[in-house]
């Protein structure tokens, strides 16, 4: 497959890049800076120079021609603000997923957050709340298109620990931690199973095997 991230140079798809071009599919890794772009050498991947905040409609079209699946992983990250978690993780959603039904590249996963679905509790950080409700907007906006094979993927706290292989993944999987090695591992099985388009699954670490999980997932239909 040909694969389109958006968000290359992020700490999940990183690691996505890295699985997906060693088995030998062709992935392109959309990144904000050109000295991004050898991160993204380095395992193989293409670097594709493009701030979505900025970007028109026609321009990420061009990256997402020929494209078989579209993968939606930028975030605005820590220390931004209020106004950047809607500008990157709404607004750039919106328009990555635009340019995927454009160009016809119906496969697309976004990775989203757990606590998106329901409005932040009233003590919620300002920021984190913010957030939240970008993410849940963005995942609502792409959950109302035909256009797109979509699947909403919510991590739990995300950490940096080795990568188990085993994970719960599921509609509702309450709160815990999921490590991003098996964040990356479950996007890379959830783009081969096509019965797991049109979910909203929740995702953190559990006693299932990555491929038996998205199997159990794709079997409930």
């Amino acid at each position: 497959m040909r694969i389109v991230i958006a968000g290359g140079h992020g700490q999940i798809a990183l690691r996505l890049e890295r699985l997906l071009t060693a088995r030998g599919d062709e992935v392109a890794g959309i990144v904000r800076k050109p000295e991004q772009a050898g991160d993204l050498l380095a395992s193989g991947t293409e670097p594709v120079v493009c701030d979505l905040e900025s970007a028109s409609l026609e321009d990420v079209v061009k990256h997402l021609e020929d494209a078989d699946a579209a993968v939606f992983a930028a975030g605005a990250g820590p220390g931004s603000g209020v106004a950047r978690k809607d500008t990157v993780d709404h607004r750039s959603a919106v328009l990555f997923a635009d340019a995927a039904e454009r160009a016809g590249a119906r496969r697309f996963l976004i990775v989203s957050s757990t606590g998106a679905s329901h409005e932040p509790p009233p003590d919620t950080d300002p920021v984190f709340a913010a957030y939240l409700r970008a993410k849940a907007a963005a995942d609502d906006d792409i959950r109302a298109r035909d256009g797109l094979d979509w699947t909403v993927l919510r991590p739990g706290r995300l950490t940096n620990d080795p990568g188990t292989g085993r994970v719960k993944l599921a509609e509702r999987t309450g709160r815990a931690e999921i490590t991003r090695d098996d964040v990356a591992a479950v996007l890379v099985a959830l783009l081969d199973e096509p019965r797991t388009a049109g979910r909203t699954l929740e995702l953190i670490n559990g006693d299932t095997a990555v491929a038996d999980a998205v199997g159990a997932v794709a079997e409930r239909g």
